[in-house]
């Protein structure tokens, strides 16, 4: 069984799909999860879904990481930690005759340099314990890729870059960095009126074990990750996609 009892956790991105369900499975675990999102209401909702076992401490912050001010303020705040899940995120398509700089810079600030400042902030500051992990969540857009998502998939082409770099540089302090690389998660966006379901039915022939993915199949093993169980493993992009990205 994963372990995780008395370590300190950073999510980002926490107020709903896959930060919010590895929030929640974390605290299952024992760990202390600090969460933050960019909506008050929103995070708050996915604070109160925390387990809470005696001796466990939660807190939830509101940042929008792409502020530098808002990275720095989350910063100060936060004890050392144990566990980074950079999972907050940024998704915009575009086809290629319409991109624009504005477009590029909202995506690469929240998805690729958000990250990085976040990261080297933590550490400037001393809060990433040695023997410490990092979790990115990154895209398996960036292995397989669809029209109208150029900018996304570079974005997180980055992140991958910034997450084996990171992890060989980090790997003397015993910090391990890995990242995750999901394919397309079933979340609330698809009770929405305006998702195609037919395009649905159609893309789902792409996964060859039969279903989209969900929060937890992410959680899960970003939970891995962060756990003692995987003190072998850094530098490592991890596709979770149903067999997306063999089809």
């Amino acid at each position: 069984m994963l372990e995780l009892t008395d370590k300190n956790v950073l999510i980002t991105g926490a107020s709903s799909g896959i930060g919010e369900q590895t929030a929640f499975q974390l605290s299952q675990l024992g760990a202390n999860c600090f969460i933050s999102g960019r909506n008050r209401e929103r995070i708050t909702s996915s604070f109160n879904q925390l387990k809470t076992k005696e001796g466990q401490l939660h807190n939830s912050f509101e940042a929008d990481l792409s502020s530098i001010e808002d990275i720095e303020l989350l910063i100060d705040k936060l004890p050392v930690l144990d566990g980074v899940v950079c999972n907050a995120g940024l998704v915009k398509t575009k086809p290629l005759k319409y991109i624009d700089e504005k477009l590029i810079d909202d995506i690469f600030d929240v998805n690729t340099k958000a990250v990085i400042l976040l990261i080297s902030g933590l550490l400037r500051a001393k809060k990433i314990k040695k023997g410490a992990s990092i979790c990115m969540v990154s895209s398996i857009s960036t292995y397989k890729h669809t029209p109208a998502n150029s900018v996304y998939s570079a974005s997180k082409s980055a992140l991958n870059a910034f997450t084996t770099s990171s992890a060989l540089e980090l790997a003397k302090k015993k910090i391990r960095v890995n990242a995750v690389l999901p394919g397309f998660i079933q979340t609330n966006l698809l009770e929405n009126d305006d998702v195609d379901s037919e395009q649905l039915k159609k893309h789902l022939n792409n996964y060859p074990l039969g279903r989209f993915g969900k929060p937890e199949d992410v959680a899960n093993v970003v939970c891995f990750l962060l756990s003692d169980k995987s003190e072998w493993m850094t530098g490592n992009l991890i596709k979770i996609d149903g067999g997306f990205s063999i089809h």
